[in-house]
């Protein structure tokens, strides 16, 4: 596995660390992670039905994805929870460290990545560095940089959220 910070570096994407105790729902960082200057993320790997297709979507902290809807907007069969055997093969961590920056780690670009329209808005956004104990901040523009380099295109989509 390549190591994030030295990748970072090496490339230039600057961030802000802040380490914390670990968290593992959004309602623990809420409580637990100081306050940055950045959009908090929740990050959901999803698979489809047959596992063939495999999911990175990032949504605003405050989004309940629905995901019946979701299949319907990728094109996909019944989405569910990727397993921690999938995370672990696919993105290199455990849950509760699922992140965008475990990207790094998909080196055969196996994992589709989804942005929501609103939060892509965002100038900058909060993502665990592989552990659940650390938060970065990183702009929009590092974040395009860190996809370009990782081989990964999002798809910017209205992630369509439970009423």
């Amino acid at each position: 596995m390549t190591d994030l910070y030295e990748f970072l570096d090496e490339h230039r994407i600057g961030y802000q660390r802040c380490d914390h105790p670990p968290v593992f729902t959004c309602e623990e960082a809420e409580r637990l992670v100081p306050d940055m200057p950045a959009a908090k993320t929740k990050n959901l790997f999803l698979r489809d039905n047959k596992g063939r297709r495999h999911f990175l979507v990032i949504v605003g902290y405050e989004k309940t994805v629905d995901l019946k809807a979701l299949r319907d907007v990728l094109g996909s069969s019944k989405l569910s929870l990727g397993s921690q055997a999938r995370l672990e093969k696919y993105l290199g961590v455990n849950p509760g460290a699922v992140s965008l920056l475990a990207l790094i780690n998909d080196k055969n670009q196996d994992v589709e990545v989804v942005f929501d329209a609103q939060l892509w808005q965002s100038k900058a956004f909060r993502f665990h560095p592989l552990v659940n104990s650390s938060t970065l901040a990183v702009s929009r523009d590092n974040i395009e940089r860190f996809l370009s380099l990782t081989g990964h295109t999002p798809r910017i989509l209205d992630v369509p959220d439970q009423k």
